[in-house]
């Protein structure tokens, strides 16, 4: 088959339809969200909840929302920016931080709701695999993972943030094979190694090696870290 040119002619232009303005801008994967937020016909106006989460170069945002057709309603937020009074001051956009951030937004929604002593979550960080199960009359509050445009390469900080609300006490619905510490070739799942990227020790490991090779670039990389 030969070259054809595209010929964009007056009737291609007249006939042209802008897309929305967040998907101009590159903000808003609509194919993804029509299928997150849509909501069956008889359960009226049910919320459909959705754990957001997005990543900035200095905050991660944790938000559960449900959409209108007025706009999205915020039901509850987290950011990194809050855990310095929690203790953990530097590194505020790793794999620990995002952790820590679906941890205090599921711990902060549930206490929203008074669910936060039926379902305590995790009582020591482990790695091991955990689905909340229902205990009493109220269930646990169900919300589905909203990625928006991040990737979600196995081992992403974004299920850092996943692990971190299923642990607090959320029902969302998830497999441990994207998690760190999953192999892929043998189909198990390690719970240890996972525990340790939750712990910072893969960090730990990497500061110490850079100190030990150039200390002027270590001052430079983690002067915050002290």
């Amino acid at each position: 088959m030969g070259f054809v040119k595209v010929v964009k002619n007056k009737p291609y232009f007249k006939r042209f339809q802008v897309k929305y303005r967040r998907r101009r801008e590159g903000k808003t994967d609509y194919f993804a969200r029509k299928r997150l937020i849509i909501q069956n016909k008889n359960k009226y106006n049910t919320p459909k909840y959705r754990l957001v989460v997005r990543f900035s170069n200095k905050v991660i945002i944790a938000q559960v929302a449900y959409a209108t057709i007025e706009g999205d309603k915020i039901v509850c937020d987290a950011r990194s920016t809050e855990l310095p009074r929690y203790g953990i001051k530097t590194g505020l956009t790793n794999y620990p931080a995002s952790y820590a951030v679906g941890l205090l937004l599921a711990r902060r929604l549930n206490q929203k709701y008074g669910l936060d002593e039926t379902y305590t979550g995790v009582e020591e960080v482990d790695g091991e695999e955990y689905y909340v199960e229902k205990e009493g009359e109220r269930g646990a509050f169900y919300c589905v993972l909203d990625t928006g445009l991040s990737k979600t390469s196995s081992g992403a900080r974004i299920f850092g943030v996943l692990k971190g609300a299923v642990d607090g006490g959320l029902d969302i619905p998830h497999s441990s094979k994207r998690f760190p510490g999953y192999n892929t070739e043998s189909g198990e799942y390690d719970a240890g190694a996972h525990r340790s990227r939750i712990l910072g020790e893969h960090i730990s490991s990497y500061m110490q090696s850079l100190l030990d090779e150039d200390e002027d670039a270590y001052k430079r990389q983690f002067a915050t870290y002290r």
